[in-house]
């Protein structure tokens, strides 16, 4: 019995001799009781919370522990085509933090068209991290003041993640005989992409082809090639890569599939018979993460968010992309020998900042009115 206890036991049995003796045969008597009564109840509680104090710290690290055992939840939201990376790359990081941390985190997914995302996020979709299929999304977000700025510099590649170039997939045999970018703008041949008003992807297939024209002739010539796939050759425009690519295999539509080259990649992994090419003169396809400051401030789980961001661009992780057909952006990955007889190099691999950086290409291209626009106005 320690202290209070003992203490507690005298003033209970002071009580039943008093009330025993006085009988409230007087006021005096009853206001005795009452003030003795109080303070036995006040000792009572002080007692109490004096077991709790002494339960919480005879075991100091109890408290922190239930602390941070609390269960967390993060809410990613990506483009579409990145989802079996990220199906694999979550339960290494939730292992990986409950057994540094003792935390159990959990994730909630969205992936869809990466401009599609970037509005729902804009409008209200709480991410807590935003994987997103270029740049220009990313600071969209920012510009909605749901980020904050200098977002790029705090993780490796000035936040680009995940990236891929531009791919070719014919039909078994090549029967159109499609080789280069040019032989999209022949007569007969049907092109499937996406739309870039509404998918990430879909505005890298059009800066690739722009960047071939821009080799063969300037821009002149790339306006006319442009404007002939897209008015004459593309038979329709689809909301994400996932269904321009679920448009060319499953429904058969189509003689060229442009799309990321890590979707052709999964393709085949999952038993699709095909052939594709990657031309010599394409372009890098980065995709950025963030932190959604304001969200991740909101759930209070901006520990974990940023953990999971600096998570992906471990050789672990990079793997794991690497795997489902994404170029590593860790050079360490990206030197082994596997990767390298996976991936071919490409001779000209131009880059956004090229054109002027996101800004400037969503100005010239793909604000309303510009060159998309008016290339669509003329379709027949």
């Amino acid at each position: 019995m320690n202290l209070w206890q003992r203490q507690i036991s005298s003033w209970k049995n002071s009580w039943k001799q008093l009330t025993f003796s006085l009988r409230f045969k007087s006021l005096r008597g009853f206001v005795s009781l009452f003030l003795m009564g109080t303070f036995l109840s006040l000792a009572v509680a002080a007692c109490s919370g004096g077991n709790n104090n002494e339960s919480s710290t005879s075991n100091p690290g109890a408290s922190n522990v239930s602390a941070k055992s609390k269960d967390v939840e993060v809410t990613l939201v990506s483009f579409a085509v990145t989802k079996p990376a990220h199906a694999a790359i979550i339960p290494k990081f939730v292992q990986k933090w409950k057994q540094e941390h003792n935390q159990n985190v959990t994730f909630k997914t969205s992936y869809g068209g990466s401009g599609s995302q970037t509005r729902a996020v804009i409008d209200g979709l709480e991410a807590d991290i935003v994987h997103l299929a270029l740049a220009l999304d990313t600071q969209k977000i920012e510009k909605a003041g749901l980020i904050q700025p200098g977002w790029e510099k705090e993780v490796p590649n000035n936040g680009t993640v995940s990236k891929s170039v531009a791919a070719l997939v014919t039909r078994p045999g090549n029967p159109k005989g499609i080789k280069t970018w040019e032989d999209l703008g022949k007569d007969g041949i049907k092109v499937i992409t996406a739309d870039p008003k509404t998918s990430g992807v879909a505005r890298w297939n059009f800066l690739a082809l722009w960047n071939a024209g821009i080799k063969n002739g300037g821009e002149a010539k790339a306006l006319d090639f442009i404007t002939t796939v897209y008015t004459k050759n593309v038979p329709l425009l689809t909301k994400d890569a996932r269904e321009a690519s679920d448009a060319f295999f499953k429904q058969g539509q189509g003689d060229a599939l442009i799309n990321y080259e890590n979707e052709v990649i999964l393709a085949q992994q999952k038993g699709e018979k095909l052939e594709y090419i990657i031309p010599d003169v394409n372009i890098s396809i980065d995709n950025p993460i963030a932190v959604v400051d304001k969200n991740v401030d909101k759930h209070g789980n901006r520990e974990v968010a940023e953990a999971f961001t600096k998570f992906l661009f471990t050789p672990e992780a990079q793997q794991e992309f690497a795997k489902v057909g994404f170029r590593p952006t860790n050079e360490t990955v990206a030197q082994t020998k596997e990767v390298k007889d996976k991936y071919p190099a490409v001779k000209t691999l131009a880059t956004v900042k090229d054109f002027g950086g996101w800004s400037e290409v969503q100005k010239k291209f793909f604000d309303d009115g510009a060159v998309f626009d008016q290339i669509q106005s003329k379709k027949r």
